[in-house]
C-alpha cells in the first residue's frame, strides 16, 4: 500500500499530474509530428519539479507514494518521446528501457526459468545504457538529478541480474547441459499451450458463427423476426470462418518434446541425476523440479480438450493478452514505418494493469480460487514485455520527422544492392527511378541539412546522410558497371539525363 504524500510534496505532484496530462494530450496529437522544442520545455519543466524534491527528501530513505508512481509515469512517458524525436543516445531515453528490462528480469526471477545465453543481452544491453548515462553525467548536458535518477535504475536491474547469475552458478557443471535443455523445453511447451488455446478459441468462435448463422436465417412463420435477423452483422460476412485444424500438429509437436523428457527423467537413479562415477551432483532439486513442471505442463495441453485450459473466469484477461501480442508482433514488423514510441505507453499501462491482478504470482478468479491456464496467461504476458523491450532497444536515433526519408533511402539502397547483387544486363532507363528517388531527396536538403516543420533540425541527420552518400555510391557503381559492359542492343535511341532530372519528371 503506497505511503502518504507529505505535506510539501502536493505542490510538486500537482505540477507532476499537470505535466502528465500535457505529456499525454502531445502523445494523442497525431496531426503533425513531435517537435522537438515541446519535448525539450516539458523535459525543463520535470527537472524544476525533481529539483524541488530532492531538496524536500532525504538521499537515504525509501519513498512510495503516490508522487513516486506519477513520476515513473512521467519518466517512461518522457522516455518514449525522447526516443520519438530521435534522441535515443541521450539519458532521458534509457528510463523507458531500464523500466522495461526490470519488468522482465523481475519475471524471470520469479519463474526461475532461465539460463546463462538469456542473461548475457540484458548484461551488455545494461553495460550501454550505463555508458549513455555516465557520458551525459560528464559532460553535464544533463541535470544531476537525472542522471543519479537513471543510475539507481540501472544499480537496481543490476543486483537483480547478480541474484539470477549466483542462482545459475549453483548449478553443476554436470547439470548445467541438462538445465538448459529443460529450459528450452519448457518455453516450448508453453508456447504450444498458448497455441492450441488459441485454436480452441477460433474453433469456438466458429461454432458461435454457425449459430449465429442457424438463427438468422428468416421463418416464414414471422416475418418480422426474419426481417430484423437479416440486419445482425453475421449476415453480412459472406463465408463463415473456418477452423483451423492444428490439433493433430500441435500433438506432432508435442510427441517429441514428451519422449525427450522422458530421456531426461530416465537418466535419474532414485530421483537424481548422477555425475561421473555415480555421484551426485549438487543443485538437483533445481533440475528436478523443472522437470516436474515440464511434465504438468504436458499433462495440462493433453488435457486441454476436455477442460479447455484457460478457466471461463480467465477468459477476458487472455482475450486482452492476446488481442496485445498479436498488435504488437505486428509491430515488430512494421515498426519503421508505423510505429511512434510513444504508442507503446498505452500497452505498458495496460499490461501493468493485468501484472497487478495476480496474487502470489498467480491470476485468481473471483472467489480467490487459482482456475487452470496459469501457465498460458504467464506465457502470454512475458511474451507482451518482450515485445516491448525489443521495439525500446530497436528504435533508432532518427527523428520521427526524419524516418521517412531515412524508411526511403533504406528501400532504395536494398534495391539498388540486389541489382548490384544480380548484375546486368542494364541500360540507363533501369537505373533512372533510382536516380530520381535520390534526386527528389537531395533537393529536400538546406544547406546540406533536413529541416524540420517548425524550422529546426531533427535529430539523425549523420544517419541519414550515410544512407544517402551510400545509395549514390551504390548507384555510380552500377553506372560503372554499366559503361563496362557497354553493348549495342542493351540501348535504346532515348537519352536519359542523371544528375538534372526536369521538373516534369519529378512529379510523382
Amino acid at each position: 500500500m503506497t505511503a502518504p504524500v507529505a505535506q510539501e510534496e502536493l505542490p510538486i505532484l500537482e505540477a507532476m499530474i499537470n505535466i502528465r496530462n500535457r505529456l499525454t494530450a502531445l502523445k494523442k496529437d497525431r496531426g503533425e509530428y513531435i517537435k522537438s522544442s515541446d519535448v525539450n520545455s516539458l523535459y525543463q519543466a520535470i527537472v524544476k519539479q525533481v529539483t524541488r524534491l530532492n531538496e524536500v527528501r532525504d538521499d537515504h530513505t525509501a519513498y512510495n507514494n503516490r508522487l513516486d508512481t506519477t513520476l515513473a509515469d512521467v519518466f517512461n512517458l518522457l522516455s518514449l518521446f525522447f526516443l520519438t524525436i530521435g534522441r535515443t543516445k541521450e539519458c532521458p531515453a534509457t528510463y523507458s528501457q531500464i523500466a522495461s528490462m526490470r519488468q522482465i528480469l523481475d519475471h524471470m526471477n520469479e519463474s526461475g526459468i532461465y539460463n546463462e545465453s538469456d542473461l548475457a543481452p540484458f548484461h551488455r544491453r545494461l553495460a550501454e545504457l550505463r555508458q549513455i548515462v555516465r557520458a551525459d553525467a560528464e559532460s553535464g548536458k544533463h541535470p544531476v538529478a537525472m542522471c543519479k535518477l537513471l543510475e539507481r535504475q540501472l544499480n537496481d536491474c543490476d543486483h537483480v541480474l547478480e541474484d539470477l547469475q549466483e542462482s545459475l552458478s549453483v548449478l553443476s557443471p554436470e547439470l548445467i547441459p541438462i538445465h538448459e535443455r529443460l529450459v528450452n523445453i519448457r518455453r516450448q511447451l508453453v508456447a504450444l499451450a498458448a497455441k492450441e488455446t488459441a485454436s480452441q478459441l477460433s474453433r469456438a468462435q466458429a461454432d458461435g458463427y454457425d449459430q449465429a448463422a442457424t438463427s438468422s436465417k428468416p421463418s416464414s412463420a414471422d416475418g418480422a423476426e426474419a426481417e430484423d435477423s437479416s440486419k445482425t452483422p453475421t449476415k453480412d460476412v459472406p463465408n463463415p470462418p473456418e477452423a483451423p485444424q492444428v490439433a493433430p500438429k500441435l500433438k506432432a509437436e508435442l510427441k517429441p518434446l514428451q519422449e525427450e523428457l522422458r530421456k531426461i527423467d530416465s537418466k535419474r537413479v532414485d530421483g537424481k541425476f548422477l555425475g561421473p562415477g555415480g555421484s551426485v551432483p549438487a543443485s538437483q532439486a533445481i533440475c528436478s523440479s523443472l522437470l516436474e513442471e515440464c511434465f504438468d505442463i504436458v499433462q495440462e495441453i493433453r488435457a486441454q480438450d476436455e477442460s479447455k485450459n484457460v478457466s471461463s473466469s480467465l477468459k477476458p484477461i487472455y482475450d486482452r493478452l492476446t488481442e496485445i501480442r498479436r498488435e504488437l508482433e505486428s509491430l515488430v514488423l512494421t515498426h519503421r514505418w508505423s510505429l511512434r514510441e510513444t504508442d507503446l505507453w498505452n500497452y505498458t499501462l495496460s499490461l501493468q494493469e493485468i501484472d497487478k491482478m495476480r496474487v502470489d504470482g498467480q491470476f485468481a478468479d473471483a472467489e480467490g480460487n487459482r482456475p487452470a491456464g496459469q501457465y498460458v496467461l504467464l506465457y502470454l504476458l512475458r511474451r507482451c514485455y518482450g515485445l516491448i523491450y525489443r521495439l525500446l532497444s530497436s528504435s533508432e536515433p532518427v527523428s520521427e520527422e526524419l524516418m521517412p526519408i531515412a524508411n526511403k533511402l533504406a528501400t532504395v539502397k536494398k534495391c539498388l544492392n540486389e541489382v548490384l547483387k544480380y548484375g546486368g544486363p542494364f541500360n540507363p532507363r533501369d537505373l533512372y527511378p533510382y536516380q530520381l528517388a535520390l534526386h527528389q531527396i537531395d533537393s529536400m536538403r538546406q544547406d546540406g541539412k533536413f529541416i524540420g516543420v517548425d524550422g529546426n533540425i531533427p535529430e539523425g541527420q549523420g544517419i541519414v546522410m550515410a544512407h544517402l552518400n551510400e545509395c549514390h555510391e551504390l548507384l555510380e557503381m552500377l553506372k560503372r558497371a554499366m559503361d563496362e559492359g557497354e553493348d549495342d542492343e542493351y540501348y535504346d535511341d532515348e537519352e536519359y539525363v542523371f544528375d538534372d532530372p526536369s521538373d516534369d519528371e519529378q512529379q510523382p
